[in-house]
């Protein structure tokens, strides 16, 4: 077991770390500890932010296939967001909108993924991509409100 506390902390301990290799030093514990912390950030954004794992598969091949799949999904909102974000601009609204979060200096996965929504439901309403519909569909849509009304 591994105590860890920041210097100069009057008392208490910030972190314990506990591990069954005897044979690892309190530095190497620590070092696993920083380098594992990413991976269990992602896999707990996986699933608060993205609902990864939430789907109620009953088949076989559709349980080992959702959660690749939300993970590549996950994967995708990063990479576009390393090419198309905007963190400055994000981490700055965020302070706006939460005041009390001012130490916030990077972006999360959730502000990656509302940008990313924001981008798409933009697109949707771009004068330039409206697509027009058909007589016959105006028509059954009014068909379908007067048998609404009736």
């Amino acid at each position: 077991m591994v105590l860890v506390r920041a210097p100069g902390a009057p008392d208490g301990y910030d972190l314990a770390l506990v591990s069954t290799d005897l044979g690892a030093t309190p530095a190497a514990l620590v070092e696993r500890y920083a380098d594992r912390w990413p991976v269990e950030v992602l896999f707990e954004e996986s699933r608060q932010v993205a609902g990864v794992g939430q789907a109620r598969n009953r088949t076989r091949k559709a349980v080992e296939r959702t959660v690749p799949f939300g993970m590549a999904c996950v994967s995708l909102v990063v990479c576009w967001y390393a090419l198309h974000g905007q963190p400055a601009a994000d981490v700055a609204a965020r302070r706006a909108m939460a005041p009390w979060y001012q130490t916030k200096h990077a972006v999360s996965f959730a502000d990656m993924l509302v940008a990313l929504r924001r981008v798409i439901l933009a697109a949707q309403y771009l004068p330039g991509s409206l697509v027009e519909p058909t007589t016959a569909e105006i028509l059954t849509v009014q068909r379908a409100w007067a048998a609404a009304a009736a």
